[in-house]
């Protein structure tokens, strides 16, 4: 089997939105399957697949956060999402009814892009879950998964040739990052009915190398700064769907990132820090097996501490800036 889906953002820039083969029941066997391309991963609760779509509601803040103290903007930015479509190969595997399922990963380290934008190593992502039936309450489903990364810390660099930056200075080469140091995302989550109610519970636990939390390289440890550490953190939200019927859902999410050790200790522990909020819901006047069409009505409103314009480094607690989002309109399936 095979998917492919063209799409284009925004701006209008065009892209694939995924392009795999999978190879189905390898050997006969429903627990081997293999898929080779660009895919979602087998992620329980699926970004790609969610019910809100406004600015701010339209991503998970826990699928994409990094520290504040990291520079995301340089050649080795090594942030990446979670619900990102990956570029690799996936073996995965399922009981007769779906009720247990894992998956293994071997990814790109680019966050999908078939182009090498900094370095050339690979991530691994594994999955377990197991589902079971809860009286007249409904099938729940509970689950772990972890994601192993190396991103580089150094840059391989050309001096005055063509290409090379005015000036004669030089320019970063792609895919030529090296000094890779590790990263880690791993967690649980669930999903849980109660009649009508739908709950997601998600828990991550984030780890970054001290080399990329103060963005040194990996080659010249005497610049780290006295007494910096590894920076981690805990994130995780609950979303609720209620189905007062087929054709109406309300929705709900409260997310919360909390960094549990900063990279330099000198910056105030809640720096960084992320408060989410989404309400709103759908109604599908129009739904066939092959199209739909709801009226999508949502509100979204985020707290980020200390990261805006004119915050204080070493201010506790930091700055808070705030982002609002609200949409209305109409979202068409095919």
């Amino acid at each position: 089997s095979f998917s492919l889906l063209p799409s284009a953002d925004s701006t209008g820039a065009f892209h694939f939105e995924n392009a795999f083969i999978r190879f189905d029941n390898l050997k006969g066997s429903r627990w081997l399957n293999r898929r080779l391309g660009k895919f979602e991963l087998d992620n329980m609760i699926s970004e790609k697949r969610f019910l809100f779509l406004s600015n701010n509601g339209g991503s998970y803040q826990s699928y994409h956060f990094v520290p504040a103290s990291e520079d995301t903007t340089n050649f080795n930015a090594h942030h990446f999402g979670l619900g990102d479509n990956q570029l690799g190969m996936e073996l995965a595997g399922h009981s007769v009814n779906s009720y247990t399922r894992y998956s293994v990963s071997l990814l790109s380290s680019n966050d999908g892009f078939s182009q090498l934008p900094s370095g050339r190593s690979f991530d691994g992502y594994a999955t377990f879950s197991q589902a079971f039936q809860v009286g007249k309450l409904g099938l729940q489903r509970f689950g772990g998964y972890a994601y192993i990364g190396q991103r580089p810390t150094i840059a391989l660099t050309s001096g005055a040739l063509p290409g090379a930056t005015p000036g004669g200075q030089s320019t970063s080469i792609a895919g030529a990052g090296f000094g890779n140091k590790s990263f880690y995302r791993v967690g649980a989550s669930a999903q849980l009915n109660f009649g009508k109610l739908e709950v997601l519970p998600f828990y991550l636990h984030g780890y970054e190398s001290v080399f990329l939390g103060t963005n040194t390289p990996a080659n010249q440890p005497q610049l780290l700064p006295e007494g910096v550490m590894a920076p981690t953190w805990n994130a995780g939200f609950i979303e609720t769907h209620l189905h007062l019927s087929p054709q109406f859902v309300f929705t709900n999410r409260v997310e919360m990132i909390r960094m549990s050790r900063q990279a330099d200790p000198n910056t105030p522990l809640n720096k960084g820090n992320i408060d989410a909020y989404s309400v709103g819901y759908r109604w599908y006047p129009i739904m066939f097996s092959r199209a739909g069409l709801a009226f999508h009505n949502e509100y979204s409103i985020v707290k980020t501490q200390g990261v805006g314009a004119g915050a204080t480094p070493l201010v506790d607690p930091p700055t808070a800036v705030w982002s609002n989002s609200i949409l209305a309109g109409f979202d068409i399936a095919f």
